[in-house]
């Protein structure tokens, strides 16, 4: 049985400022044995983490569609943001990755789905994301649970960390796997470790926002004095 840690982010997403090495180290320290890098809308960051160590990270992406955000490991390729759900899911089944659903039932976050929404794209994903330990309320995980007894799909579970403090905050129990077919194999035996974090940590992620528009204003204005 190995820990893998199914939900991520580095300095390439738009609220995080954590570089890659310091996730991947602060991942090993905590006993993660696989690490799932799903950038928000890219993965450029799971690539360069992949880079410096290939058997421990898989690259990811976690994708905002016109109806809500999917959460897909084994990616390949780049799938944009703002596409037709249907249209994003069918690019990821192109190139055989594994398909989660983002904390479906967070109204908090911009990201979570109608119920109609949800029911449609069912025949088209591997899972849902069970336990999202970013969820304000506890509730929210509920329901995602609820849903995905309902439709007879597993449940994958995340840290959604964007700091290395949160890394390993909620992670997976389950047996081996290398692609995404072992992936789907593997996690009906899945066993989820680890609870919520802080909510104090979503004021991590709004300070990267806010320093990374900061940054890009003060180094836009630098290159107009300069020319």
């Amino acid at each position: 049985m190995i820990r893998v840690e199914f939900h991520a982010h580095t300095i390439y997403s738009k609220d995080s400022l954590t570089p890659p090495e310091d996730l991947i180290a602060a991942a090993k320290k905590r006993g993660i044995d696989r690490l799932i890098i799903t950038e928000h809308n890219n993965i450029a960051g799971a690539l360069a983490a992949q880079a410096i160590d290939p058997d421990f990270v898989i690259v990811g992406e976690e994708v905002m569609t016109r109806q809500g955000e999917l959460l897909a490991a084994f990616v390949k390729e780049e799938v944009p943001p703002g596409l037709p759900a249907m249209e994003a899911l069918q690019r990821l089944r192109d190139q055989g990755a594994f398909i989660s659903v983002s904390h479906p039932f967070d109204v908090v976050r911009k990201g979570h789905w109608k119920l109609l929404d949800l029911l449609e794209i069912v025949p088209y994903v591997d899972a849902i994301e069970t336990f999202n330990a970013r969820c304000l309320w506890p509730g929210f995980n509920r329901q995602a649970q609820e849903f995905a007894r309902q439709h007879n799909l597993p449940g994958t579970a995340g840290s959604d960390a964007h700091t290395v403090y949160e890394i390993g905050r909620a992670t997976l129990l389950m047996p081996e796997f290398n692609d995404p077919d072992s992936l789907r194999a593997a996690l009906p035996q899945a066993k989820r470790l680890g609870g919520l974090s802080n909510p104090f940590v979503h004021f991590a992620s709004s300070y990267a926002k806010w320093y990374k528009r900061r940054q890009k204003k003060l180094t836009g204005q630098k290159s107009i004095s300069q020319g």
